[in-house]
């Protein structure tokens, strides 16, 4: 559901999901695939159409083989027949050359099951009942007026986000159609909220998506569920009081850890709301397009 919500992007095509198969007389094996979808940036004051490429990955057994070369190459040819030559996309790995470098922030949730899965580990000073003491939620949320966005919030969603985006160095651009796609509630999927005043005015938004990944080789826990912040606006309230509450409605769903990328304003409440400082980064990269390393907080675009 995850990979049908992205890859089917407004404008997207289908050329532009690229898989390599190993035919064989019994089987017919895909052993690696990427993806490019259009996007629409705003860099230093210039709009410019360009493409995210994502989900590039090959199966273990071939990674000998110079596949990733070949997908990149292809995937690149395919998309400038349409007349789109730069491309953004993410990597862990260190290349010439970033022009931002982010990290994540991981909020406990579920502590006793991150601990189970060594997704994290117990501050030596901590017992595991003070812990969970400590990264104890409240089940009532704070804010007034909170409530899911529906198809009929778009319009006030799309005014209020590129607003919102408005002051970063490098942000984003959504249509309409784009932030009804990106946004509109889908279950286990993507989650939205909109805070609603007494005159019916859309004030603030909060949304994060559900990004699962399998636990491998343990004998209760198959499934870790990661919320992911997407775009927290706020206006009336404080972003930490938007975060606060994004952390109580991902435990209601039942998800294990909250992570956010410290770009934009997120950073800013991160040490209040008791978020750890992710172990990796992740950098930001332009394709065919030169420009100067920003700061986290100059950065307005999420990818996935």
């Amino acid at each position: 559901d995850f990979l049908q919500w992205h890859l089917t992007a407004p404008g997207y095509l289908k050329k532009w999901h690229l898989a390599v198969f190993h035919k064989t007389d019994t089987s017919n094996k895909m052993v690696g695939f990427i993806s490019a979808i259009p996007v629409h940036i705003i860099a230093g004051g210039n709009k410019i159409d360009l493409v995210e490429i994502n989900f590039l990955c090959v199966s273990e057994q071939y990674r000998t083989k110079r596949l990733a070369p070949v997908l990149i190459k292809e995937i690149t040819r395919r998309v400038n027949l349409e007349n789109i030559w730069q491309a953004v996309y993410t990597s862990g790995t260190l290349l010439p050359k970033p022009f931002c470098t982010t990290r994540y922030h991981h909020r406990n949730i579920n502590l006793q099951k991150l601990l189970d899965v060594n997704f994290t580990h117990l501050n030596p000073k901590l017992n595991l009942s003070r812990a969970k003491q400590i990264y104890k939620l409240p089940k009532e949320l704070t804010l007034t007026g909170l409530r899911k966005m529906e198809k009929q919030d778009v319009k006030a969603v799309y005014l209020l986000l590129n607003k919102y985006l408005s002051k970063f160095d490098i942000k984003a651009y959504y249509s309409e159609e784009e932030v009804e796609h990106w946004f509109v509630p889908r279950d286990k999927v993507v989650y939205s909220y909109v805070i609603e005043d007494n005159n019916e005015e859309i004030t603030d938004f909060i949304s994060f998506y559900l990004l699962p990944s399998s636990i491998l080789k343990h004998h209760s826990h198959k499934t870790l569920y990661a919320a992911y912040s997407f775009f927290n606006i706020p206006n009336k309230y404080t972003i930490k009081e938007l975060f606060k509450n994004a952390l109580i409605l991902a435990k209601n769903l039942d998800f294990d850890v909250f992570n956010a990328l410290d770009i934009m304003d997120n950073e800013s409440c991160f040490k209040h709301l008791l978020f750890g400082k992710g172990d990796g980064s992740l950098k930001y990269y332009f394709y065919n397009y030169a420009y100067p390393q920003i700061n986290t907080n100059e950065l307005g675009i999420v990818l996935m």
